[in-house]
């Protein structure tokens, strides 16, 4: 029963709840009124509050008196979460014995789940985030039905936000009078997504639903730049006149066109400096809001809101609360995986820095690039995050990504019968109900919530909840095995790496070489200690500290032991989503064998790394058998995996560097890394062999001779001063200091002198023409100083490998008096005109070259020994 005139939200909760009733077999009928109603009849009556001082957002009071059950809630959401819970309780007990008195609200103000409008590869023609919304790319955009089953999930999980990313939408919503050919999309295609759009908010408003659209910054619509002769994004340009005024329109018809939408704003990845992304967002963001709503005619301020992605969150905030109050701020809980529940050091700050201006800050479960592709769901883990969330980060918001395949939605990596796909929203429904739960109250009682697991898992598997409970231990076992194994041995936690498909050997006795992700290891986990660490520490007999490598490997191992004989002892009791329950099987099967190859493969590499500092060949010796025993265990997994996904990782382009480099969709799956694995053992054979013929003096060694590199022909076009690079050269106009040591290969190229202080204020700009496929070497000085540029990052700029320039192919290799060692990248071209803008700050520009450069260390830092070699 509710009232005549109520709200959208409150009629929507009074169907939702006659829908689940009905289908839990009562019949029901919705009045305005009591009259005529049976007194043996169950009455659930619908209204919202009239007086709502005090009471919290979306809160409700669930009172009953006899048959008469009153649902008020404290807005239209409250209603509509308050029926929920009588929803809830009949899944739960089977009955409408409705609490007597029950009030509650949600400790999390905004929960929301994100959808990417992007894909696991490029299109033809076009960078990173850049994906027009078109029925060819997208097909299920314009899926309704598909939308109303992602709405009502998150309402079904009290969830009341969802987050749509991708680069720049703008040029598929809105069109602009002043720029009319910045459209990226054919009439037909924008009708179609004006009235998607209408369709996705309306239907997302009355149930309670926030739609923000997030978007990166700067990207310009293709057609734009090609029409000015412009790139779609570049990192290192300025901010000119024109991008600012394209971008405040985009932004202004946006938010005149689409009122209720909010829009989650990313200064970044093709931004430059922290000063840049200020001035983007004071001068051009914040303006472009306010000018949609004077065309509106509204006063008030909606919500933006800002990712501290990529720029100083801070900073930019600072400037920005003068100039608008209502902004709301955003960080990665764990990066772009899910290691810890324990979050602290710098990455934490950020979070309690932002928290503590006051406002909405929300804590963003981004990626989970460690987790894919197999399922995962720990209440335990989760419960103990998201009060880590409140108590160290300060947040009182979840955004949420989807636990596995982000950029493949809607499907999820999983091979099915006659070429079938998956449904993320049916596979990982454990991930977007304890997100969801837990978002809404974390302080709930762990025995209480085991036996709320149980049953959920029982209903779904058609077991009591007693033999769920051997699922829920598999679930909770094995949901520790990806986050310990990253946090303790990972390189990065972003898109770079893919967790489970392995990692090299060579990764794991110098991880330093693959450049670790500054902040990962202070913030990503307990404090601890690498594998390199912990052997150099042993050899040294000093203290160890905190968490330690061949601990977890033993964790990891007994972990999957556990997680295995639980979901197998559970099998008999499954009657109901049997091949569902297979598949999650297989996947705990997976679990264990990668923990088992891991594990010896750790083991191993603790040997390599003995024999580093004891030089006792007995101990590489003593590596091979452990290295063959991990790949017996990656057979296995192959095997459990080549019929069962398509894939391991969801981004499949250059961006992944981490075990292998993910160019053109390769190595994503674990058949394809066997045959790497299996190199590198044969490898490390072959060179322990040559180690043993010269320590009994069969062969004498002898320097290997590194020849320059033949410089290119190139013509420049921007008038750039040519030196000829050698000791002695002075590659910079403005400091005294010179090249007092250069790797040999860079003998004799043509570099180019710059200003450094011209370097620092506009970037540095290369206009050349070749007439063959270059590669052009640039120096980056080992230093964080910010005069100095800095090198390329794929964690906060994803076109960082375009050119292959992602990884340094000299390291060590460039040394002038008074500034600190440099390390070479190399940015390969083809023939043809082209402009390079690098980033603002000292950076040597070496020349160019025709040759491929073989990576080493050039070994100016002096005598380093690592033992990677000896895998290559």
């Amino acid at each position: 029963m509710m009232p005549q005139e109520a709200s959208n939200r409150v009629l929507f909760a009074g169907e939702h709840l006659k829908k689940a009733l009905e289908d839990a077999g009562y019949s029901s009928v919705m009045l305005s009124d009591t009259a005529g109603i049976d007194k043996d009849e169950v009455c659930i009556r619908l209204e919202q509050a009239t007086d709502t001082a005090g009471l919290k957002k979306e809160g409700f009071t669930i009172s009953t008196r006899g048959n008469m059950t009153t649902v008020t809630g404290n807005d239209g959401n409250g209603v509509i979460y308050g029926c929920r819970e009588l929803i809830d309780h009949v899944g739960q007990y089977k009955d409408l014995k409705f609490p007597a008195q029950l009030t509650d609200a949600p400790e999390m103000v905004l929960r929301g789940g994100c959808v990417g409008i992007q894909k696991m590869e490029y299109l033809p023609g076009r960078g990173v985030y850049e994906y027009p919304y078109t029925p060819e790319s997208f097909p299920w955009f314009y899926d309704k039905e598909q939308w109303i089953k992602y709405l009502d999930m998150l309402v079904e999980n009290r969830m009341n936000s969802l987050y749509l990313w991708n680069g720049h939408p703008f040029a598929s919503l809105v069109k602009l009078e002043e720029y009319p050919f910045a459209v990226e999309v054919d009439e037909e295609t924008f009708k179609k997504n004006e009235e998607m759009f209408s369709f996705l908010t309306a239907e997302a408003d009355k149930r309670g639903i926030f739609v923000i659209q997030m978007f990166y910054n700067i990207l310009l619509s293709k057609p734009f730049a090609e029409h000015y002769g412009l790139k779609t994004q570049d990192r290192n340009r300025p901010i000119t006149p024109l991008i600012s005024d394209y971008t405040r329109k985009s932004v202004a018809a946006f938010i005149e066109k689409y009122p209720n939408v909010g829009l989650l704003v990313c200064l970044g990845e093709a931004m430059d400096t922290y000063e840049d992304d200020v001035e983007w967002f004071t001068k051009t963001i914040i303006p472009g809001v306010k000018d949609g709503l004077k065309a509106l005619g509204r006063t008030d301020e909606p919500p933006i809101l800002l990712r501290a992605h990529d720029t100083d969150c801070k900073m930019v905030m600072d400037a920005a609360l003068p100039l608008y109050k209502n902004l709301y701020t955003m960080h990665k809980y764990n990066g772009e995986s899910l290691t810890t529940y324990e979050p602290r050091g710098p990455w934490s700050k950020i979070h309690s820095d932002l928290s503590a201006l006051g406002s909405i800050h929300i804590s963003n479960v981004h990626i989970l690039a460690n987790l894919e592709p197999w399922r995962w769901g720990s209440p335990d883990f989760v419960q103990k995050a998201v009060n880590a969330m409140h108590n160290v980060h300060g947040a009182n918001a979840l955004h949420l990504y989807p636990q596995a395949s982000y950029w493949d939605w809607p499907y999820t990596a999983d091979k099915l019968p006659d070429g079938k796909r998956e449904y993320q929203l049916d596979r990982d429904w454990i991930w977007y109900k304890t997100w969801g739960r837990y978002a809404w109250n974390c302080h709930r009682d762990r025995s209480s919530e085991v036996e709320y697991w149980d049953k959920q898992l029982g209903d779904y598997y058609g077991t009591t909840s007693a033999e769920a409970g051997d699922i829920l231990e598999a679930y909770e076992q094995s949901g520790e095995i990806a986050p310990k194994l990253l946090r303790r041995f990972g390189i990065t936690e972003g898109n770079r790496q893919t967790l489970l498909l392995g990692m090299f050997m060579s990764q794991l006795v110098n991880p330093y070489k693959y450049t670790i992700y500054p902040g990962f290891y202070e913030s990503c986990g307990p404090e601890g200690e690498k594998l390199i660490e912990y052997v150099e520490k042993e050899w040294k007999k000093q203290p160890h500290v905190g968490e330690l490598p061949l601990d977890i490997v033993a964790q990891v191992v007994e972990h999957g032991d556990k997680a295995v004989a639980a979901i197998d002892k559970a099998v008999a009791a499954v009657t109901r989503n049997k091949e569902e329950f297979g598949r999650l099987q297989n996947d705990m099967h997976c679990y264990r064998e990668f923990a088992y190859a891991f594990n010896l493969k750790v083991k191993a590499a603790q040997r390599v790394l003995n024999y580093q500092w004891g030089k006792d060949l007995n101990e590489l010796d003593a590596a091979i058998p452990l290295m063959e025993q991990s790949l017996d265990h990656y057979r296995k997994l192959v095997a459990l995996t080549d019929s069962t996904y398509y894939y391991a990782n969801s981004m499949q382009t250059a961006q992944r560097r981490i075990p292998i480099g993910g160019d053109g969709g390769k190595n994503k799956t674990w058949k394809e890394m066997l045959v790497h694995y299996e190199n590198e053992l044969a490898n490390f054979k072959a060179n322990l062999q040559l180690l043993k013929d010269k320590a009994a003096g069969k062969v004498t060694e002898s320097a290997a001779e590194i020849k320059p590199l033949s410089a290119a022909n190139v013509k420049i076009l921007n008038g750039l001063t040519p030196v000829k690079l050698a000791t002695g050269a002075s590659l910079f106009s403005n400091v005294p200091g010179k090249v007092d040591a250069l790797a040999a290969e860079l003998e004799g190229l043509t570099a180019y002198r710059m200003n450094g202080d011209v370097q620092r204020k506009e970037g540095t700009t290369i206009e050349f023409e070749a007439a063959a496929p270059v590669n052009l070497l640039v120096g980056y000085f080992r230093d964080d100083q910010k005069k100095y540029a800095k090198a390329p990052k794929l964690e906060t700029d994803a076109s960082a490998n375009d050119y292959g320039q992602a990884e340094p192919k000299l390291t060590n290799a460039v040394r002038i008096a008074g500034m600190p060692l440099a390390n070479v990248h190399a940015y390969h071209f083809e023939a043809g005109k082209h402009t390079l803008l690098l980033p603002k700050g000292y950076t040597m520009v070496l020349g160019f070259t025709d040759a491929q450069v073989t990576p080493r260390n050039a070994g100016l830092a002096g005598a380093e020994e690592t033992m990677d070699w000896m895998f290559y």
